[in-house]
This record gives C-alpha cells, structure tokens and sequence, in this order.
C-alpha cells in the first residue's frame, strides 16, 4: 500500500528553485533511501513530509504531498497531529535537557496523557524498541547529556517512538556517530522497519545499500532515479546515477 505520495513537487527558497518537478510513491513499512551530493535537495525534499520546512521564511511548495491520501498541505491540516504521526530524528543527537525518562516520556505529555503507569510502560517499550533499555534501566533519572553520542541518538529515536508514528524521517541520523554506534542505529532501523515507514537521507552509500528497501538518487534538485536498492546500486537505468555510486563525482 502507498503510505506517501509526492505529486509534482516544486519548493522555492525565496526566488531559488530548490525541488524540481518531483513526484514519488513511498510503500508503507519500507525504508526508503535518499542519496546524492550535498545541496542537491533530498533533506529538504524529507522536510516537507512533516512541513518542517514551514518554518524557513519566504519557502512555498507546489505541488501535492499525500500521506495516507490526505494532502497534507491542505488548509486546516493540524501541523501538530501530522508531526506525531511523522516522527524526525536529526543529524545530530538533539536530547532535551531532562532525564533520559523524561525524554521519551515527553511527547506523551505533550499529547495530554497523564496515566503513569501508561507512561511509564511506552517509555520502557521505546527504550526496548531502541535497543538502550538494557543500558539506561537503571539511570533513566540521569539526564540524558550524561549518555554517548550514540546513545543520545538511539535515545532520540525512542522519543520519536514513543508517540506511536507510522512514519519516521531520518537525516543523517548516523553521520556524527562512531563506526560501532553507526552499526547499532542501523541494526535498529532493520527493527523498526516492522512498525514504521522509514525515509533516511544518507551520504553513505554503503549504508544506503545495507538498509534501504528503495533509494532515491537526487542531483541539483531532482530526483534522477528512483527504484529497488538492489537495481540503483547494481544495475542503475541513468548515467548519473551509475557516475555518482561509482565514484565520479559526488
């Protein structure tokens, strides 16, 4: 089933022609990568599926984004629910400055749940879902600052978790992290393909090839190719594409 479906995208920063003409089919509990060089628009083609780039002065879409079948730029879409349903974890491991309990627990209150107990249960499946449980079980009153990098970023993946998305996007979630901790988060990714849908824009190109169902290989703003893993990285369809994942330019 298509969760996601981009119908001739065109984003504009101010006069700056940022997405080119993109349209694309995401199938629901796939991961889905985006590569190409730096600059070429894939994290802000992943920003537009939670509307984060709303924020940017002076930006405008044409074109349609539909989650579900829903346009999800149409007027009176609740931005609030669209983002608990589209979770974000970004390049660098954002923990808020609180305990890692009351981290993940955090989107839940903010979503008006008060059941301890309820709480207390979605924090420790999350934790568990981000393989850290067995880490923090005893520390989860320690502020998060206190754990590594990777584990701060395994932790804001459990945040996102804990809300309950279908659809989780992921820039870079990797590239600020040493190579064991790169090898836990994309361990995990393989878990939470069972939940979610999930979208990662990713430099590295043998980690686009390790977990990635599909990959998108975008170039000054559009999006070149877009097929299987297997058929991008062996057998891709555009000289560009073959250019680029060889090592030609990029």
């Amino acid at each position: 089933m298509k969760e996601i479906e981009a119908r001739d995208v065109n984003f504009y920063y101010g006069d700056f022609h940022a997405l080119k003409g993109i349209s694309m089919d995401i199938p629901e509990k796939q991961v889905v990568a985006f590569i190409g060089p730096s600059g070429c628009g894939k994290s802000t083609f992943l920003r537009l599926f939670n509307r984060m780039n709303d924020l940017i002065p002076g930006s405008r879409l044409q074109g349609q984004i539909l989650i579900n079948g829903k346009d999800i730029y149409a007027p009176g879409v609740q931005v609030d629910e669209l983002r608990k349903n589209v979770g974000m974890v970004f390049q660098r491991p954002n923990p808020f400055p609180k305990s890692i309990f009351d981290n993940v627990a955090y989107g839940l209150r903010v979503n008006g749940i008060n059941d301890k107990k309820y709480i207390s249960e979605r924090v420790e499946e999350s934790l568990r879902g981000a393989a850290l449980w067995d880490e923090v079980k005893d520390k989860l009153n320690d502020s998060a600052y206190a754990l590594s990098g990777g584990q701060q970023q395994r932790l804001c993946i459990a945040r996102a978790m804990a809300v309950s998305p279908s659809i989780l996007l992921m820039d870079e979630p990797a590239s600020a992290l040493d190579p064991i901790s790169t090898a836990k988060v994309e361990e995990l990714i393989s878990e939470l393909r069972k939940q979610v849908t999930i979208i990662i824009v990713t430099h590295n190109m043998q980690q686009a090839a390790r977990v990635s169902d599909k990959t998108a290989f975008f170039y000054m703003g559009e999006m070149v190719e877009y097929d299987d893993t297997k058929v991008i990285f062996t057998n891709p369809r555009k000289e560009a594409t073959q250019n680029y994942i060889t090592g030609r330019f990029g």
